[in-house]
Parts: C-alpha cells; sequence; structure tokens
C-alpha cells in the first residue's frame, strides 16, 4: 500500500481548501456592504474565535486577551475585548474550549460566549487536520435613555431595552503543521438581527440565511532564515455574499525567539505596526496601533490594541520554542 508523502498531503490540504473557498466565494460581488464580526489587529493571537478548528492546537492550556479600543477620540466608538481558553485532550486527537467577547459601539451592549470542540487526525509526522464546532449564545442590549434626543417623548427612545438573548453556531477546518497553516471557517451560521420598534419594542428574527454567511480564509508560513531570525507572513480574507471582500495581510519578524515586529495592512482601512515580547517562553505581551486610511482620521487619533497570550504547559510536556503560531 503506498502512503501520501507529507510534501503531498500539504498540496492536497492547500488544493481542497482553495477549491471549497472559490465555491463558497462564487457569486460574491461589490454591490452593497456589509457588517463584519469584531475585527482585531492582532487576531492571529485568538484565531480561536473565528475559526473553532484551531480549539486546542497548541500543546498546553492557552489563555489569550485582547483589548481594543478604536478610532479613540471618536464619540461612540468600538470598544471590544476577547477572552478564550482552550486545551487538547486525549492525546491531543481533541481540543475543548471557550471564549467570550464583549463589544460596546454607542449604546450598543453585546456579550458573545461560546464553546467550542475540534476534533485533530493526524495526517503526517507534523501535519494534522482539524474540524471545529462551536455553539454559544449572543446576548445584547441598548441603553437609549443615555441618548441626547430632541424630542425626549419620542417613544423610539423612552426606555432602554432587556437583555435580548439569541444562539448561533459556527464550524470551521484548519490544517497545519509546527510552520504552516491553512484554514476557512464560518463562525456565525445564524442570522440573528434585532431591531427595535415603538416605545422600546424589540422585534428579534433568528433565521438560518446562507447568503448572511461571514467567510473566513486564513493561511499563514514561517520562514525560518537562521536561529536568530524568522519571518511570517500572514492573509486572512473575509467575505460576505453582496459585500466586498475584505483582506488583512501582515508580515511579522521573530528576533532571537523574543521579540516580535511586524507591519499589517487592512483593505482600504487601516495599516498597523505590531511590537510584542516572550517575556518568558509561555507568556507573549504584544501591542499594536491602527493609523485609519479613511477619513475617520480626521476625527480619530486611531486605534490601540493590547494582546497578553499564556501557555500552561503539562507535566513532561515540552513547550515548543519557538511558538510561530
Amino acid at each position: 500500500m503506498n502512503h501520501i508523502k507529507p510534501k503531498d498531503m500539504k498540496k492536497i490540504i492547500i488544493i481542497t481548501v482553495t477549491v471549497i473557498s472559490l465555491f463558497l466565494f462564487k457569486g460574491i460581488n461589490t454591490t452593497v456592504k456589509a457588517q463584519f464580526d469584531a475585527m482585531f489587529t492582532q487576531y492571529m493571537f485568538n484565531e480561536m474565535f473565528i475559526n473553532p478548528a484551531y480549539t486546542g492546537y497548541k500543546e498546553g492550556l492557552s489563555v489569550t486577551a485582547l483589548h481594543r479600543q478604536q478610532w479613540v477620540d471618536f464619540d461612540g466608538r468600538p470598544i471590544t475585548t476577547t477572552v478564550s481558553i482552550h486545551s487538547p485532550v486525549y492525546q491531543e486527537s481533541m481540543g475543548l474550549g471557550l471564549s467570550y467577547l464583549n463589544e460596546k459601539i454607542g449604546v450598543l451592549n453585546r456579550n458573545l460566549l461560546y464553546a467550542s470542540y475540534a476534533y485533530r487526525a493526524k495526517v503526517s509526522e507534523k501535519g494534522r487536520l482539524c474540524f471545529g464546532i462551536m455553539g454559544g449564545i449572543h446576548v445584547q442590549n441598548e441603553k437609549l435613555g443615555e441618548l441626547a434626543i430632541n424630542d425626549p417623548d419620542d417613544p423610539h427612545f423612552t426606555a432602554n431595552t432587556k437583555n435580548i438573548v439569541t444562539p448561533n453556531f459556527g464550524f470551521g477546518m484548519l490544517y497545519h503543521t509546527d510552520k504552516f497553516y491553512v484554514g476557512l471557517s464560518i463562525p456565525r451560521l445564524i442570522d440573528d438581527n434585532v431591531t427595535m420598534g415603538s416605545y422600546g419594542k424589540v422585534i428579534k428574527t433568528i433565521k438560518f440565511r446562507p447568503k448572511m454567511f461571514h467567510y473566513y480564509l486564513t493561511v499563514g508560513n514561517a520562514f525560518v532564515i537562521n536561529e536568530a531570525f524568522t519571518l511570517k507572513p500572514q492573509l486572512m480574507l473575509k467575505a460576505v455574499i453582496n459585500a466586498p471582500i475584505e483582506f488583512d495581510i501582515n508580515l511579522n519578524a521573530l528576533i532571537k525567539q523574543r521579540l516580535w515586529i511586524g507591519a499589517s495592512y487592512r483593505s482600504g482601512a487601516d495599516i498597523s505596526g505590531i511590537i510584542g515580547v516572550y517575556v518568558i517562553p509561555q507568556l507573549l505581551v504584544s501591542y499594536s496601533y491602527d493609523y485609519s486610511l479613511s477619513k475617520i482620521n480626521k476625527v480619530s487619533s486611531g486605534s490601540h490594541e493590547v494582546a497578553l497570550s499564556y501557555l500552561f504547559y503539562y507535566k513532561n510536556h515540552r513547550i515548543a520554542n519557538p511558538r510561530y503560531f
């Protein structure tokens, strides 16, 4: 019986994901804009939230927190915080995780809580093919009483909304080695649309609508130049039917296995600088600054983001140093 070589397996995975992506993205045009999920410049440190197949891909219990202050000095700007925890289980053949996100935009306050599971099949000496699912709830409310309005008797703004709870689910797949990865996901399968009626009445619709799916394609590779210098380019494509395809592209350099320095570009939106340091092999502290390329830079001093990641290793299990992904 002939065995598939690791290099051939990698090619098969890349071709398969590419074909699936082209099929899913077929028909996407640029006629109407749509709202994407909460965005992070340093998404690479918390990819489990957009692709549950990442669950358990590190060697131990991973805890990551990101905080983003977008468009500083702009009233009602998005402020987003996310925390995730995940770990491999059953000899790294599976992964379990939890993730939480809070986002404030104007009077809107959203909380998302998800549990994630991944099945991790070893397909070569260093490669794994992973399939993940996630499920959770969205809780949101609007503090309409905080708005300054001309007509205090306007029935649309006489009361704050109660907590609105809706379920959601997601799916993703991932192939990775120690230096390469490619993933495809749909993190929100349910369109949970909430609108406001008169006197604070909530109109909630929960539908499975494929036309509203948000597709994410991520790919990255680490090029080890020598023991003291590694280059890591990464790309993320985001797409919704009847909306422009957006992309984030970044290039990071790891210096002496301790210092990360990089730059990022978000299509038609921002350019960013990233700097991070491994305080110890298990602890990464990172910061990024975004400069907006749109007209909003006239009223904003940019966006700031901080990331903290700690890896609790298990007894008799060595931590990879350096860790590229």
